[in-house]
């Protein structure tokens, strides 16, 4: 038992503390959560936002958690699936280096039960550091988020459920024995198949990483309460990495635990899109003020990028997840502005129909060799009198690879997007989050829409 996958991460995760975490990880983790958080509460307005949290305020039960952007208390499992489900309602949450959007699930999960169990803004930085770092060990011990997807049809956040779970087992100061159980009662709540990825309006899209919320907090206080999953999910035959697992899945997932910190591949959003299109808003908005042109001057305009990614955002029927809809509004409107809502608008002007009509993908040889994995992109846009000027972009703003953000940067960001809140209050309150005494407190700021 001492050496199974599933025992050491539990082992691990009980021993975790806020005191072991180095200043930049305390950081880094302090603005995923302002930044999910954030999203959340701007996302109760999108639909997904609004279903989950009707859906929620029809169920009982006591008031242990806010349901951001509402005067909304539930129970926590509730509020982690209301507020997961907002957080990635209009793609304007974090994304990771290894693939999938890690904090619309393990933030969620982590401030409920935080909340919860009264716990302090210091157990909540320690929780959600900790989910990042058994979530993306298992996705990388999988595979990655396009093995997973390619191999097994799956959304690869689902395995974000197990690491929730363990987030909240620390928030509750669980027995290793209810940690193993508890990641082996996530996974019998939470999948996706990537058939999900066809809908229209990224209502299940949602809905999912609020799913795998709910499941982790859930499983959590089922193993505390008693259920029984299994001693070795991981490991045991016809477990996690049974199914779905690398070759070096056992030693993947528990390699250099305590000293290489998921949470710094973390990376922060400045368009509400999916990521692959955000290197060619950028790379072709560049262009277009560099070179002094403008939407009557664009004859075409292409758009290089890895087969992976190109296949995640090309025609995609959810707008802002397909590159050919969001780069003509860029385009169009020389920007793409947080609080702006595009769609279906803008569909009835003939000059969006002009300007996506002269939209080609194509895979780029460069990048697909560098970075197959990747999320840049190279825009070549030629003009009418015959011009042609290209960019390229590996890593878009706000990516880890490029620094990741600034607190001003984020404090711009969400004043942007949120211009009627007191985003002043949100971040200093973040910022300060090791001297929260409830987390409450930071909730209870991202509470009604004023």
């Amino acid at each position: 038992m001492s050496s199974s996958p599933t025992q050491i991460l539990a082992e691990y995760a009980a021993s975790t503390s806020l005191e072991a975490l180095p200043f930049d990880v305390r950081e880094q983790a302090k603005q995923v959560i302002l930044d999910e958080m954030a999203s959340a509460h701007f996302g109760r307005q999108q639909p997904a936002g609004i279903l989950a949290a009707e859906y929620v305020a029809s169920m009982t039960g006591p008031s242990e958690a806010q349901v951001l952007g509402s005067a909304l208390r539930t129970s926590a499992p509730l509020a982690a699936l209301a507020n997961g489900t907002a957080g990635h309602a209009d793609e304007i949450d974090g994304a990771h280096v290894v693939g999938g959007h890690p904090g619309a699930t393990l933030v969620h999960a982590a401030v409920a039960m935080a909340e919860r169990q009264g716990g302090t803004g210091g157990d909540l930085l320690n929780a959600v550091v900790l989910g990042y770092d058994v979530g993306v060990r298992l996705i990388a011990a999988c595979g990655g988020l396009f093995s997973v997807k390619e191999r097994h049809h799956l959304n690869s956040d689902f395995l974000h459920a197990l690491a929730a779970a363990v987030a909240c087992c620390r928030l509750i100061g669980s027995t290793p024995e209810q940690y193993r159980h508890a990641m082996a009662l996530a996974t019998f709540q939470a999948n996706g198949l990537c058939a999900l990825f066809r809908e229209r309006q990224h209502l299940s899209k949602a809905f999912c990483n609020g799913q795998y919320a709910m499941a982790g907090v859930s499983a959590a206080l089922q193993a505390a309460a008693g259920f029984e999953g299994c001693d070795d999910v991981l490991g045991e035959r016809h477990g996690v990495f049974d199914a779905w697992g690398a070759p070096d899945a056992a030693a993947t997932v528990t390699r250099e635990l305590g000293s290489d910190f998921a949470v710094m591949g973390a990376n922060f959003k400045f368009v509400r899109a999916g990521y692959p299109i955000h290197a060619p808003v950028e790379a072709a908005l560049s262009l277009m003020a560099k070179h002094g042109l403008s939407r009557d001057t664009v004859s075409t305009v292409e758009v290089g990028m890895p087969a992976r990614a190109l296949r995640v955002v090309d025609n995609r029927q959810m707008h802002n997840i397909c590159v050919q809809d969001m780069l003509a509004v860029a385009l169009l409107r020389g920007e793409l502005a947080l609080k702006e809502n595009y769609f279906p608008t803008v569909l009835d002007d003939p000059a969006f129909a002009a300007l996506r009509g002269r939209i080609t993908l194509v895979v780029d040889p460069q990048l697909e060799t560098a970075a197959p994995n990747g999320r840049g992109a190279v825009v070549t846009i030629g003009t009418r009198d015959g011009r042609h000027v290209t960019e390229r972009v590996d890593h878009p703003r706000g990516h880890s690879a490029r620094g990741g953000v600034t607190w001003d940067e984020l404090s711009v960001k969400w004043r942007d997007a949120s211009p009627d809140q007191d985003v002043d209050s949100w971040v200093a309150r973040t910022r300060s989050l090791e001297d929260v005494g409830q987390v409450e407190q930071l909730s209870g700021l991202f509470a009604r829409q004023h």
